[in-house]
């Protein structure tokens, strides 16, 4: 293989268990969406993701586990998030109220808190990057 070395990385939550869930659930077919807080992209100074982009999902040592590729991406209240897209990030969640909860702990969690070097604003009215994709590529 070794193509996906190019490609940009993507880090699901952080190293360690949740990581490892979310990988394993990208490779099993149930994760076919994920959730990115706009606010972490602008303090990265990275661009928001568009469809047709490919990424490298790395696992917790930071080696390639799969390649996805975007199929649609849109920045959106988190109050607007469905119980199907709920459903697609493949955590359980029965629906959008659980995932609006998971999510609001998540953001508003120490690991996000340091990045951002402050507490977020987390609401129904906080846009997050809400991306769906397909596997293109398995590591051999």
């Amino acid at each position: 293989m070794g193509h996906d070395e190019d490609l940009p990385a993507l880090e699901l939550a952080f190293p360690g268990p949740e990581r490892d869930r979310g990988v394993a659930a990208v490779l099993s077919g149930r994760k076919t969406a994920l959730t990115g807080l706009l606010e972490i992209y602008e303090h990265a100074g990275e661009a928001v993701p568009r469809a047709g982009q490919r990424f490298s999902v790395r696992d917790s040592e930071g080696r390639p586990a799969v390649t996805i590729q975007l199929v649609d991406v849109r920045v959106v209240p988190m109050a607007e998030i469905d119980d199907d897209f709920a459903r697609a990030e493949g955590r359980g969640y029965a629906d959008a109220a659980q995932w609006q909860k998971a999510h609001e702990e998540f953001f508003r969690g120490e690991g996000v808190r340091e990045f951002l070097g402050r507490a977020p604003v987390i609401d129904g009215a906080t846009l997050v990057v809400a991306e769906r994709f397909r596997v293109v590529d398995e590591p051999a």
